[in-house]
């Protein structure tokens, strides 16, 4: 039986779905965490409210530190799916770029925007 080169057009399809899901929830994550950093959903007096209170709060407060670093994280992590957005289009989604194999289905599952295999990380190709 011949190895396979790519992905089908419905398995891209397939994949092509998950992404945007996957995109449409970080892009709706990475709104709230740049809100928290910017405080522009908020003019009421809540940030000048007593120390006490954020601390009564406790771990449901982020720091504004923290949220700008997780929201740049996020950002990051748009940008990778819209790439593999790109390769879904361009039919070169799922295929390492290290080995020219396909990537498992169940790894792009897992991470969507994988462009390594599991053999190509575990030599360890950065």
């Amino acid at each position: 039986m011949e190895e396979k080169t790519r992905y089908t057009d419905e398995e891209l399809a397939e994949f092509k779905e998950l992404i945007l899901q996957k995109l449409e929830k970080a892009k709706e994550d990475y709104e709230i965490l740049k809100s928290s950093v910017t405080m522009s959903d908020n003019n009421d007096t809540q940030d000048t409210s007593p120390t006490f209170k954020v601390l009564e709060e406790g771990a449901a407060t982020l720091s504004k530190e923290e949220a700008g670093k997780l929201a740049q994280r996020q950002s990051k992590f748009i940008q990778h799916l819209q790439a593999a957005l790109v390769r879904i289009e361009n039919r070169t989604y799922g295929i390492c770029r290290e080995t020219g194999k396909l990537i498992q289905k169940e790894r792009l599952r897992a991470v969507p925007h994988a462009t390594l295999s599991i053999e190509a990380k575990d030599m360890g190709i950065k």
